[in-house]
């Protein structure tokens, strides 16, 4: 795998199947991690699940808003001194509405779950990486964001918005060795997902650790020469 050599790890979104996931791989690659979310017994709950929870710290943020992800910098460098990356995995789904159908309120929550809480986040982060002298940002934007399909317009257009954000964010920052990359997952391995497609055959889908794995790539060293891309993971579907 990649080592991780105890880089400190922002990690939104950690009580989150994926989010799960991706915190036990980071810890057994080394890293230190700090977990983000809005929910303090779940969030306590991975914490103990983890190799060495002692190299783990929780913070409850609703990071929809600047002024919480604000409060959790503070507090993160309070409790590590320095951050060394920022994974954004908080965000959300919906479906169903045709575009000249889809409530307002659809909208909305999809452009604040996906978009927001990841701009917001990487505003926050980012003059800390600067200072550091370096730094990594993985978003996730979804298979959608290139493939739009029907009945999910607020959703994949909110995941577009991630992946230009993404190749922007990077284009900024590409002289300051701070990578900023993007995933475009496939449907996901989880339990939501089979209950809601029973008669798909999950075996295509991506698993959640596999997925977790290329991000665990994407913030380590191995990854330093690549920044602006927007990743295919998409399984065997």
């Amino acid at each position: 795998m990649f080592p991780l050599n105890q880089k400190i790890i922002i990690l939104t979104g950690a009580t989150g199947n994926l989010g799960r996931v991706t915190a036990q791989v980071l810890a057994a690659q080394g890293a230190r991690l700090a977990l983000v979310g809005r929910n303090l017994p779940k969030l306590d709950d991975v914490r103990q699940s983890l190799t060495n929870p002692g190299n783990v710290a929780i913070f409850v943020a609703d990071v929809r808003h600047p002024e919480a992800v604000t409060v959790m910098m503070n507090q993160v460098l309070t409790r590590f001194g320095r951050v060394d990356g920022l994974i954004n995995l908080a965000g959300g789904f919906t479906m169903g509405a045709a575009v000249h159908n889809a409530p307002d309120a659809d909208w909305d929550a999809m452009l604040d779950l996906n978009l927001r809480t990841t701009r917001n986040c990487i505003r926050a982060v980012v003059p800390h990486l600067l200072k550091a002298g370096g730094g990594r940002i993985v978003n996730i934007a979804a298979r959608g964001a290139v493939t739009g399909a029907a009945y999910m317009a607020p959703y994949a257009v909110s995941k577009a918005a991630v992946v230009t954000l993404t190749e922007s964010v990077a284009a900024e920052l590409n002289a300051h060795d701070i990578t900023v990359n993007c995933l475009l997952p496939g449907t996901l391995d989880t339990p939501d997902n089979r209950a809601a497609m029973p008669q798909q055959n999950p075996a295509h889908w991506v698993a959640l650790e596999a997925l977790a794995e290329v991000i665990a790539f994407l913030v380590s060293d191995a990854a330093r020469a690549i920044t602006g891309a927007a990743i295919p993971v998409y399984g065997r579907s």
